[in-house]
């Protein structure tokens, strides 16, 4: 699949990527085989084919949901700029006007 320049530059305005004429030449030249590629995978009869997650039929190992530490509140705000009561002080992002 060929691309001219003006879908080239309306692609890379899509991306909010700026692209000049040097670029588009040099990306036409790229996206031609690529596309290309996903045309022949088009063309694949996938008819009865069973989606599948993972290429290997493994079972996930699971462990019980159980607590193995207590959070230290005290520890854990140790390093906070400001605290107060327990609670994490942080400055005022919207203004109460």
């Amino acid at each position: 699949m060929a691309f001219d320049i003006v879908a080239l530059k309306h692609l890379g305005r899509l991306a909010r990527i700026g692209l000049d004429e040097t670029d588009c030449a040099a990306l036409g030249g790229e996206l031609g085989p690529i596309l290309a590629l996903v045309d022949q995978l088009r063309e694949a009869d996938v008819e009865g084919v069973v989606p599948m997650a993972h290429p290997l039929a493994l079972a996930q190992r699971m462990r019980p949901d159980e607590v193995t530490e207590k959070p230290d509140r005290d520890r854990l705000q140790r390093n906070a700029p400001q605290v107060r009561d327990g609670l994490y002080l942080v400055p005022r992002v919207i203004n109460g006007a």
